[in-house]
């Protein structure tokens, strides 16, 4: 039997399997080459077929050369849409579902099988040197784009992974530190994303992390990979390892581990044939691992067997709506003409016939992608300063100010650039100054020092801003940049992260107002490095991080701790303004405090059915634009317990949407939040639980910016624990079966605060033992027996 890579007729799985034999199936089980599965050949017939992968995940990036896992000889050309950070900015499902189509075809047509990405490791500490690859620091934003993204590269008929499986938030020691994290802190942050992705969008695989978890490397964990992965979420597909990440070949694949990459020429194959004719391991396993392979190259067949081709022209106007799209407009503050001083107005969007001017090497030589596995070739490059000339038909006016590495050479001076840089923006009415994080600073491999622009820059735009008032500053960076120090001196200021090819397009389009601004922060802006949850635990020594703030991550901490931020998590402002109201509410409290402790002013609709696990909200506002042009409002829905028995954050991103409205015009939003959204993972019982009472559900456009609130009281499940004698005095008093029982027996204590409190931590045991309280050992096990029993 024979099967041509390029046939479009299925692979028959079962009977291949069978046929096999056991060298033949753990050859399988790791690649030919660095970008190839391994294929089966038997007596110069093609058994099984060897299929190509290829990095993500914003390009494919498919090498010319196979074994040049550096990519130091380069890719095909593709097109480099923004980086995950980027299109995170637009909060929008649909148009990520746009780019992971045109991925998808791009794949297609370069004969990949499956596109390595998209990453939803969740951004603990912006100093994380791979962040401009990763969504946000929240879960629910980070899981809803990566599955809109999978299921756009998969309906073309190419698979995606979903990496990296799991608490991979650091490229400091990347390849050996063990993240000590807790369970409850996994699954609330650190694992919703993937198991939203898994979940809902099917991915053909899933790609383990170089790291431990607990001690444990995430590539060898069977908890993770078949009893979360598999058992719990369903997950049908293939594992496949981070390049170079397997330590114990059999261990991993005894875990759940299918497919090891890159090639080791033959060794791990021997090492598992020799497991198994050992006795170490049951070749039902290899079975089930190479089923895994063939079903992945059986799903891969169609697509290889007709890759067609791709628009190159239409995937690029795509880049530059996305990368419109994730631009964030964090200031835009009124200012004064230098030749009109009687009107003050918002500096952006550019005047038409405005005496504009331009500084800035990386308006000229762009920072569009970050390094590492996901750097792409292009097939076209937009720089800023080219497409704000065509905007305003003019040859308008350039300083470099600085020099990049990968700028054009230039012999002046640093304060020779400046002064050409000064001149040139004092003959200007305004100008737009762009700066941003080099290249160097930041990239697969290694993490951020810090969050700082370089000094020459900051230099560069004080001495641009004293010259001429009406500054505008574009930033380009794939990751946090702290905007202290000089913010204050600058009147608009706009996140263009690392857009992709057609990036320096899509900032000159919101900048002259060509598509109005619309991008939300996915990640908190704070004032200092020190103020961010995961300083001092970061990046970890001695092959050890603490994640110590727990579930406290992002803007849960900086909320939390009512931390003043730079910008907030979900900020982004517009050329035209939003309110939201709605006049029928059934369960309604007024909220005042909350946000940046501002009085809440208008009221939402909720309404509460069901209870415990089946208990759902739904939540109702209408927005309205209010201003003189089109818009798009990303509206948030938050939720908090206040009153829970374990600490749980001030708000928690829960649902959102995106509305475009036209001036004038209003729209009633629903979203529904389920029992999951109002559930936490209890670290005793060890499942999900929704805890009866009081929940807060605020609507807003930002962590910080809420502009309604509603109190719900939602029908908890019974979360009663199971009684011990380890179990405390208050605990068992709050039992409701071993409460009534036990009161009689510690009345004596009960009359004495002073004593009372002292005993309420105090395990029934040792009570007991004490003689505290009118029961021995043989009492409380008949306690604590009864009380069970009962629940």
């Amino acid at each position: 039997m024979t099967l041509d890579q390029n046939a479009s007729r299925t692979l028959d799985v079962e009977h291949l399997l069978a046929r096999l034999t056991l060298a033949e199936k753990a050859s399988l089980l790791s690649g030919a080459g660095v970008w190839t599965t391994q294929p089966v050949e038997r007596d110069g017939e093609t058994w099984v077929p060897g299929v190509a992968v290829a990095d993500g995940p914003h390009g494919v990036r498919k090498h010319v050369i196979e074994g040049d896992h550096l990519g130091l000889a380069g890719a095909v050309p593709a097109t480099c849409f923004p980086t995950a950070a980027a299109l995170a900015s637009s909060w929008d499902r649909d148009l990520v579902g746009r780019v992971g189509e045109a991925l998808g075809r791009e794949a297609r047509a370069n004969e990949v099988a499956v596109l390595l990405g998209p990453g939803v490791n969740i951004k603990r500490s912006p100093l994380c040197g791979r962040n401009f690859e990763y969504f946000s620091e929240d879960p629910v934003l980070s899981g809803e784009l990566a599955v809109a993204l999978v299921e756009g590269i998969q309906s073309q008929g190419v698979g995606a992974a979903l990496k990296h499986l799991a608490a991979n938030n650091q490229e400091s020691d990347r390849m050996r530190v063990s993240a000590e994290v807790d369970e409850r802190t996994l699954r609330e942050i650190y694992l919703p994303a993937f198991e939203r992705v898994v979940t809902r969008a099917r991915p053909w695989t899933v790609m383990c992390s170089y790291n431990r978890i607990n001690g444990t490397y995430t590539g060898q964990d069977p908890w993770l990979l078949t009893e979360v992965l598999r058992d719990e979420w369903g997950f049908d597909g293939l594992v496949v390892s981070d390049w170079g990440a397997v330590r114990d070949r059999v261990a991993a694949l005894a875990a759940g581990l299918d497919l090891e990459m890159p090639a080791t020429g033959g060794r791990t194959a021997a090492e598992v044939v020799a497991a198994v004719t050992g006795g170490a391991l049951d070749e039902a396993v290899v079975d089930r691992a190479a089923r895994r392979v063939l079903r992945l190259v059986e799903r891969s067949v169609p697509a290889l067997g007709a890759p067609g081709t791709f628009d190159v022209g239409a995937h690029h106007a795509l880049a530059r709506v996305a990368a419109a799209a994730g631009v964030v407009l964090l200031k835009n503050d009124p200012v004064l003409a230098a030749d009109d001083q009687a009107v003050a107005a918002p500096l952006l969007p550019l005047a038409a016939g405005d005496r504009l001017a331009v500084v800035g090497e990386l308006a000229r030589t762009p920072r569009y992608q970050g390094a590492g596995s996901s750097q792409v070739t292009p097939t076209r490059l937009d720089d800023a300063l080219t497409a704000l000339r065509d905007a305003a038909g003019a040859d308008l006016p350039f300083a470099p100010g600085y020099t990049v590495a990968e700028g054009p050479a230039d012999e002046r001076t640093p304060d020779a650039l400046v002064a050409e840089a000064v001149d040139v923006a004092s003959a200007a009415r305004t100008v737009v100054v762009f700066l941003g994080l080099p290249a160097a600073d930041e990239a697969e491999g290694y993490d951020r020092e810090h969050l700082d622009l370089p000094a020459d820059q900051v230099a560069l735009l004080r001495a641009v801003a004293a010259a001429n008032p009406r500054v505008v500053v574009v930033l380009a960076g794939g990751s946090v940049i702290s905007v202290s120090g000089w913010q204050d001196e600058i009147p608009a200021l706009v996140l263009g992260w690392l857009g992709g090819q057609a990036g320096g397009s899509g900032v000159a389009d919101v900048l002259t107002g060509a598509v109005e601004p619309s991008g939300r922060l996915p990640e908190t802006i704070p004032l200092r490095l020190e103020d961010n949850p995961s300083y001092g635990n970061f990046p970890g020594e001695l092959g050890r991080v603490r994640y110590g703030e727990g579930v406290l991550v992002g803007y849960r901490w900086y909320d939390a701790r009512r931390t003043d931020v730079a910008y907030p998590f979900g900020h982004g402002l517009s050329y035209t303004s939003f309110a939201y109201d709605d006049v029928r509410a059934r369960v309604l409290s007024r909220v005042t405090g909350s946000g940046a402790d501002a009085t809440v002013r208008a009221r939402v609709l909720s309404r509460v059915t069901g209870s415990g696990a089946e208990a759902t909200v739904r939540v109702q506002a209408r927005v309205t634009n209010t201003g003189a042009r089109a818009g798009a409002e990303v509206v948030q829905v938050y939720v908090g317990d206040p009153d829970s028995q374990v600490q749980r954050p001030v708000r928690e991103l829960k649902a959102f949407t995106r509305v475009e409205l036209a001036p004038g015009a209003s729209q009633v939003v629903t979203l529904d939040l389920d029992a999951r959204d109002l559930s936490y993972w209890h670290p005793v019982l060890r499942r999900w639980v929704v805890e009866g009472g009081e929940f807060v559900v605020e609507v807003g456009s930002s962590s910080r910016d809420v502009r309604a609130a509603v109190v719900v009281d939602v029908a908890g499940e019974d979360v009663t624990l199971p009684l011990h004698e380890l179990s405390t005095l208050a605990e068992a008093l709050a039992h409701p079966v071993a409460g009534p029982l036990l009161q009689p027996a510690v009345d004596g204590v009960s009359a004495d605060p002073v004593a009372l409190a002292m005993a309420a931590d105090m395990p029934l045991v040792v009570i007991a033992d004490l003689g505290l309280a009118g029961f021995d050992r043989r009492t409380l096990a008949q306690l604590v027996q009864a009380a069970n029993a009962a629940g």
